[in-house]
């Protein structure tokens, strides 16, 4: 991988989580269900991905946030206006 290739910082409250396995089915090798069938990602820092961004939107509960070096990618907060 590129050394200037961007990397994203991949959290998922597991208090918030309700193992639908959304996640894990969309990025397989980015997030993984436990025995508790709680989500995680397998790599705190991971290579940004459509995949990865795919699986947060899809996320039924938003539990999953995605940060880059300049900030929140996932979820975006709505703007006054829009």
């Amino acid at each position: 991988m590129p050394a200037d290739a961007e990397r994203w910082r991949v959290t998922v409250d597991r208090t918030v989580c309700v193992g639908s396995g959304l996640c894990a089915a969309t990025a397989p090798d980015a997030f993984r269900l436990d025995a508790a069938r709680r989500s995680h990602p397998v790599e705190e820092e991971t290579a940004a991905s459509e995949a990865v961004l795919e699986a947060a939107e899809s996320c039924p509960v938003e539990a999953i946030t995605i940060r880059s070096a300049e900030g929140v990618v996932f979820p975006l907060e709505e703007q006054d206006g829009a």
